[in-house]
């Protein structure tokens, strides 16, 4: 297995290798330049290689887990604890703060709903933020207090 995927990786390499010679200069127009058959070319190159690598990452960390128990116990916790903070910040989000009309005064549309959408993920960022200061300040007061000789 481990030489066909080198054989893969080395045929995707020369591929790759001839489309970055067919690309278009610096003098083509970027218009043109997007629509060439060697970018487009490239770009699915890209997918595919993303693809593989996401279902590769995806099936060993799903294979571990069922041969490990109690890190899967540990892994539905923290996908619990994170559904949680997604939900309060969804509720605390609001979307009828005046974003919508400043918004529409400097010519971007939007909704009440995308509005509560970017709060929502600005609430969870601050969330995980408060927590993740918060465990690193635990943990370290927990080493620092411990009496182990």
């Amino acid at each position: 297995m481990n030489k066909i995927v080198k054989i893969a990786l080395v045929v995707l390499g020369a591929i790759a290798a001839i489309l970055w010679y067919m690309l278009p200069g610096g003098d083509v127009p970027v218009g043109e330049a997007v629509e060439s058959a060697a970018v487009h070319w490239m770009f699915m190159i890209m997918f595919l290689l993303l693809a593989v690598a996401a279902f590769a990452s995806l099936a060993f960390t799903v294979i571990h887990l069922a041969q490990n128990p109690e890190s899967l116990k540990k892994t539905l916790i923290v996908v619990a604890a994170f559904v949680v903070v997604v939900g309060l910040s969804y509720a605390i989000a609001r979307g009828d703060d005046g974003t919508v009309e400043v918004m529409s005064e400097r010519g971007v549309a939007t909704t009440q709903k995308v509005v509560k959408n970017i709060g929502t993920g600005l609430n969870v960022f601050f969330f995980l933020v408060i927590i993740a200061v918060g465990s690193m300040i635990w943990g370290g007061a927990k080493k620092m207090f411990s009496t182990k000789e």
